[in-house]
C-alpha cells in the first residue's frame, strides 16, 4: 500500500492516508460541538453543562498528549494510531446511545484519549513521510483535521438533525475503517523510524534557557488562537440563533464556512512556510486577524459570514508554522512537541470554553465576542522568538 517511497522522497501516499485518517478523527470531534443545540434540548443543558463537556474532552486529550509524546519519543508506538482511532469509535458511541448526562461527559472523555494517542504519532509520521518539506507536510496533515472539523456541522445538520441523535453511531464505521488504515500506516512508519535510527541525533543552537522561552511564548500564542476558536467552536451558532434569529440548521452551515476558512488557511501556512520560514507566518497570523476580530461583534449577517471565514484563513494559518517552529527548536523531540501543541489546543480550547460558558450565562453571548476580540493583541509576544536563520 505505502510502497515504493524513496528515503527523502516525499512520501505523499502516506502524507494523504494520514491527512485522511486526521480527517476521520476530527469528524467525530466536532460532531460533538455540532450536536449542542440538539443535546441542551433534549437534555435541558445549561450552557455551563455544555462547556463541562468541551472541558471533558478537551482537557482529557490535554492531559493525555504531552505523555503520549514523551512516551513514543523514547518508543514509538505507530501501531497505537489504530488503537487511538478504536477509542474514539467507542466514544461516538455512547454519544449516539447515552439516555444521561454522565454518559455523554464519558463520550466526551474517549473521544479526548482518541485523540491523545492519535496526534502525537501521526505528526510524527508525517514529519517522517515529509522528505524535508515539514510545513507542507505539517499543513497536509492539518489539513485533514481542519476539513474534518469543517465537515463535522455539515454532516449533523443535514444527518443528525433530520435522523435524530442515534444517527450519529452510522459515523462510527467510518472511524473502523480509518484504524484499518491507521495499522498500515504505523507499519510504514515503524520500518523507516528503523531505518533512520542510526542516523546521528541533532542538536539545537540555542541555550535551553532560550529554547524554553520561545516554546513558551509559542504555548501562549497556541493559547490566545485557541481560545478564539473555541468561543467560535462552541457558542458560535448560539450567537447566531441569538443574534440574527437563525434555525439551528443554517447556524451550522455558518460554523461550516468558518471551519472551511481554516482547512485552507491551514494548507497556506505550511505552503507559504516553506517559502519564507514560519516566523513570517505567526507574525502575520496571530495581529492579522486584530481588525476582523474587533469588527466582527457590530456588523450584520453578511460581513458576519465573510468576517469569520477571513479569521478563520488567517487565523488558522499560524498552527502548522508554530508546530514546524517548536520541532525545530527541539529535534528528536517530535512526538512531545506535537503532544504539547495539540495537546495544549485542545486544553486550553476546553479550559476556554467552560470559562466563556459561564460569562455567557451570566452577560449574554454577545459580550464573549467582545472581549474575545482583543486576544490577537497578544501576537506581538512573537516578538521574543529567536529568528529561524540559526535553525
Amino acid at each position: 500500500m505505502f510502497r515504493g517511497q524513496g528515503v527523502s522522497a516525499t512520501a505523499w501516499t502516506v502524507l494523504i492516508a494520514i491527512s485522511l485518517c486526521h480527517m476521520i478523527n476530527d469528524i467525530m470531534q466536532s460532531m460533538l460541538a455540532a450536536i449542542y443545540p440538539l443535546l441542551r434540548e433534549e437534555f435541558a443543558l445549561s450552557y455551563w453543562q455544555i462547556g463541562m463537556m468541551t472541558f471533558a474532552f478537551q482537557v482529557t486529550a490535554s492531559l493525555l498528549q504531552p505523555v503520549v509524546g514523551m512516551v513514543t519519543d523514547r518508543n514509538p508506538m505507530p501501531r497505537s494510531l489504530a488503537v487511538g482511532m478504536g477509542s474514539t469509535v467507542v466514544g461516538v458511541l455512547l454519544l449516539a446511545l447515552a439516555h444521561e448526562y454522565w454518559v455523554l461527559l464519558s463520550g466526551a472523555m474517549l473521544i479526548g484519549i482518541g485523540s491523545a494517542v492519535f496526534h502525537p504519532e501521526s505528526s510524527r509520521v508525517a514529519r517522517i513521510a515529509s522528505g524535508g518539506r515539514f510545513g507542507t507536510a505539517q499543513s497536509l496533515f492539518q489539513l485533514g483535521g481542519n476539513f474534518g472539523s469543517a465537515l463535522g456541522p455539515l454532516l449533523a445538520a443535514f444527518v443528525v438533525v433530520p435522523l435524530g441523535r442515534p444517527s450519529v453511531a452510522i459515523f462510527s464505521v467510518a472511524a473502523m475503517a480509518g484504524s484499518a488504515i491507521l495499522w498500515r500506516i504505523g507499519s510504514w512508519a515503524d520500518g523507516r523510524r528503523k531505518a533512520a535510527s542510526a542516523r546521528p541525533a541533532e542538536a539545537s543552537p540555542f541555550t535551553r534557557q532560550r529554547v524554553a522561552l520561545a516554546i513558551v511564548v509559542l504555548a501562549l500564542l497556541t493559547f490566545t488562537k485557541n481560545i478564539y476558536t473555541a468561543s467560535i467552536s462552541s457558542y458560535y451558532t448560539f450567537f447566531l440563533i441569538e443574534k440574527f434569529g437563525l434555525s439551528t440548521q443554517h447556524a451550522q452551515l455558518m460554523l461550516f464556512l468558518f471551519l472551511g476558512g481554516m482547512a485552507a488557511g491551514v494548507m497556506l501556512g505550511g505552503l507559504i512556510g516553506d517559502r519564507i520560514g514560519p516566523l513570517k507566518v505567526i507574525w502575520f497570523s496571530i495581529l492579522g486577524i486584530l481588525p476582523f476580530t474587533l469588527m466582527l461583534p457590530h456588523v450584520g449577517l453578511v460581513a458576519t459570514g465573510f468576517l469569520t471565514v477571513l479569521i478563520g484563513v488567517i487565523l488558522a494559518s499560524a498552527f502548522p508554522a508554530i508546530v514546524v517552529f517548536a520541532q525545530e527548536l527541539v529535534p528528536g523531540r517530535t512526538g512531545m512537541i506535537a503532544g504539547i501543541f495539540f495537546g495544549f489546543a485542545f486544553g486550553m480550547g476546553g479550559i476556554a470554553a467552560a470559562v466563556l460558558g459561564v460569562i455567557a450565562d451570566a452577560r449574554g453571548i454577545e459580550f464573549v465576542y467582545r472581549i474575545c476580540s482583543y486576544l490577537p493583541l497578544m501576537g506581538l509576544l512573537t516578538i521574543f522568538l529567536p529568528r529561524m536563520e540559526r535553525l
